[in-house]
């Protein structure tokens, strides 16, 4: 019997993902991370606080299998609060439960996959993982002979709780030990399930950050860093006339409307943050929407190839992929499609791609310097980076 250490959060997903894994008779193992304590999140609907963790207890224990606790709350501010502070700070609008999976959640449960003796993690994320090998045309990609025996993770089957986009980072090591069931199910039937064997505690969702109290992210900002306010001009992108005073650029992002403090005659939204001189800029709605961008920090579950450069591309986990072509560029700008065209250097390649310029069929809204860039072929997860700047 496979030993499988299951990271559960205390609601539905997780606990139901246990009782599917039982069925198909592994051996299974919950383990929760407190994060962040009741004293600052009390919220039994947010993930890995105090309350959420003993609900997955009361779930673990009706399902007969064991739960550890392990508190990561120092390396939780180390690797996620501390540069969600930092970079909202910089104008930046960054994604924490990316930097969570990255940073904490995934190499937690493989370091205790690897000292229980366990052969697999798994989570109750809505994705796919599938062999390319088992694939004889895959969605949009007409030749996986370059893949070989590649992991492909794809988006699940339910679209409107497909979790792709936040495990981006993940890597073909990774996926090898990584199981999803809930990717072939739907968020209905999930419920259902936990109707059926009875789960003591059925959570209803939450979307908020799990360490910011009602998303207000200023707040939380201020509180935790001792920020003091640095007011700063708010400037028309069209004219360049200042139209008043901003209470401090972490308090916004691309594409805000909603409290400006300025009257004007037509909607203003934040087209550009200028952190060094501590400008805001506004805008007309248009001027938020940006065709071309730059990516960084890149990681390519398949590496990039010719024929892949046509693709969708997502830039918030809550919106549609949209059409778009990326170019791969080097350390210098440089363009580097047209080298290292055979298959064989594919992964060479990835090695000197160093930027992305994504350049959308049709311009979208607000990409914002700081939020994930994730790169699609049909259903497939290519690879993904941060967006540094529009173009």
């Amino acid at each position: 019997m496979s030993k499988v250490i299951l990271g559960m959060s205390g609601g539905i997903d997780s606990s139901v993902t246990a009782y599917l894994l039982k069925e198909r008779g592994y051996d299974v193992e919950g383990v929760s991370f407190i994060l962040f304590g009741d004293k600052e999140r009390g919220n039994l609907n947010v993930c890995s606080c105090l309350s959420s963790i003993t609900a997955a207890s009361k779930n673990a224990a009706h399902l007969g299998i064991s739960h550890t606790i392990i508190d990561v709350q120092k390396k939780f501010r180390e690797k996620v609060i501390s540069p969600f502070i930092n970079l909202y700070l910089k104008g930046l609008t960054p994604n924490p439960c990316i930097l969570c999976n990255r940073f904490i959640k995934f190499p937690m449960l493989f370091k205790i996959a690897s000292e229980k003796g366990a052969d697999y993690i798994a989570t109750g994320h809505y994705v796919r993982i599938e062999s390319a090998d088992s694939i004889e045309k895959a969605e949009g990609i007409n030749n996986l002979k370059h893949l070989n025996h590649y992991l492909l993770l794809k988006k699940g089957i339910d679209e409107k709780k497909d979790q792709s986009y936040v495990l981006y980072t993940l890597g073909q090591e990774e996926l090898k030990r990584l199981i999803t069931p809930l990717g072939y199910y739907r968020k209905n039937d999930v419920k259902r399930i936990a109707t059926e064997i009875q789960l003591p505690v059925i959570r209803s969702e939450s979307k908020e950050i799990c360490f910011i109290e009602h998303n207000k992210y200023s707040k939380f900002i201020e509180r935790v860093s001792n920020f003091t306010n640095k007011p700063g001009s708010v400037i028309h992108i069209k004219n360049n006339v200042v139209l008043g005073k901003h209470k401090g650029i972490y308090r916004y992002t691309i594409g805000q409307r909603k409290g400006l403090g300025i009257a004007f005659r037509e909607p203003l939204y934040v087209v550009r943050i200028d952190a060094e001189k501590n400008i805001l800029y506004v805008g007309p709605h248009e001027f938020a929407k940006k065709k071309e961008f730059l990516v960084e920090n890149l990681n390519w579950i398949i590496p990039p190839s010719e024929e892949i450069l046509k693709v969708s591309v997502k830039i918030r986990s809550t919106m549609k992929n949209e059409p778009a072509t990326i170019f791969l560029m080097d350390s210098n700008h440089q363009a580097i499609n047209e080298q290292n065209n055979n298959h064989s250097m594919s992964i060479k390649k990835c090695g000197l791609v160093k930027l992305v310029r994504v350049v959308f069929d049709e311009p979208q809204w607000a990409p914002a310097p700081g939020q994930s860039a994730v790169f699609y072929k049909g259903d497939i997860v290519i690879g993904g980076g941060v967006i540094k700047e529009s173009i």
